[in-house]
């Protein structure tokens, strides 16, 4: 069968392979891979900057935003044959840690987690794959090719998990939201918060285009000036960018009791100038909270589908730039300035 592979830390290594089927090792459900989607996290491996292959293998099997079909599944699961499903992405590590013991693999203590298509397992970007039942979420079979949102989706639904309970500490009644980046997964972190009730505002750097037009469908408010000239006062902010300045100017926008939460992943050796004293000094004084969040356990893949299964379905069809097919995947990666969600997809069309 078909697959689409990296050699790890090689750039630009990425081909079509010929690989074995799935063996029935990997686990009871066999699944036809419908889509996979393309995010930054792949693209970063395409540069060579990381990604690890499986234990004893040259090369990885691209692919953790994924969608596919049941094609068989044990009697005793709750999964049936044409069931829609999506693999979850990271896995719990072998000791496991106290906190993969308890199925929350994302806050995983020791780093020994794998992730499919990044860290020692292979990718869904295979014609088949087999995996365990607890390993897939089962979603809303009308959402087809949508499905490879829930991923991306698991991911801000932990960033507004996480921004609740640290609410929680006191009494919490937040009004107004700040997204930053109005990509795939800034854009699903306005969705959730415009269904969460929050006045949301979403900052990117365009001007035009589908990204505002997407924010204003969603009823937020879109805005393209730095950080530093909003006139507003968030009591929440899901950082969904990870580009430094815009870091650096959420820390000190919030109103007092506010809550930070960065989700995008910078990348390292570039340097700013950071006041620190006047940091810690307005957190301190104002209860601030910054906080980081990465992936997702499935509790939120869970949050995630009922997010999707609420949102209007043509405004979740607009955030995919392109679909094409697997032996076309080269037109999936390549980055246009409007990409919003690129898709591979390997059934043919109905």
């Amino acid at each position: 069968m078909r697959a689409l592979s990296v050699l790890p830390g090689e750039k630009d290594s990425d081909r079509l392979d010929e690989i074995d089927e799935p063996d029935r090792a990997e686990g009871s459900v066999l699944v036809a891979t419908v889509a996979v989607g393309v995010c930054g996290t792949d693209h970063e491996i395409l540069s060579g900057a990381y990604g690890q292959a499986p234990a004893g293998e040259e090369r990885l099997v691209l692919g953790h935003e994924s969608v596919g079909r049941v094609l068989e599944a044990p009697v005793a699961s709750d999964l049936s044959e044409g069931d829609l499903v999506v693999g979850i992405a990271r896995r719990p590590d072998p000791v496991p840690c106290a906190n993969c013991a308890v199925g929350e693999w994302d806050m995983c203590r020791n780093g020994r987690y794998t992730e499919h298509g990044i860290k020692g397992l292979h990718g869904f970007a295979r014609e088949r794959y087999r995996a365990e039942p607890d390993a897939l979420v089962a979603v809303d079979g009308a959402l087809g090719e949508l499905g490879v949102l829930l991923e991306p989706t698991s991911v801000v639904a932990k960033a507004w998990e996480h921004v609740q309970r640290i609410g929680s500490r006191a009494h919490f009644e937040p009004a107004t939201a700040l997204v930053t980046g109005a990509g795939p997964v800034g854009l699903l972190a306005a969705m959730i918060g415009v269904q969460s009730g929050y006045d949301v505002h979403v900052l990117d750097q365009v001007t035009d285009g589908a990204k505002p037009q997407l924010v204003h469908d969603l009823g937020a408010t879109y805005h393209s000036e730095p950080v530093e000239d909003l006139d507003l006062r968030p009591d929440v902010v899901v950082e969904c960018t990870g580009v430094g300045p815009v870091v650096a100017g959420v820390l000190t926008c919030t109103g007092p009791n506010g809550i930070i939460c960065l989700t995008g992943v910078s990348s390292p050796g570039r340097t700013m100038p950071l006041d620190l004293g006047a940091l810690n000094r307005e957190w301190v004084l104002e209860n601030d909270v910054v906080l980081g969040s990465v992936n997702a356990n499935r509790r939120h893949y869970e949050l995630a589908g009922e997010a999707l299964a609420q949102a209007d379905r043509s405004w979740l069809d607009r955030l995919v730039t392109r679909a094409v097919p697997l032996e076309d995947y080269h037109d999936a990666l390549d980055k246009h300035d409007d990409d919003i969600k690129n898709l591979i997809t390997f059934e043919e069309p109905a």
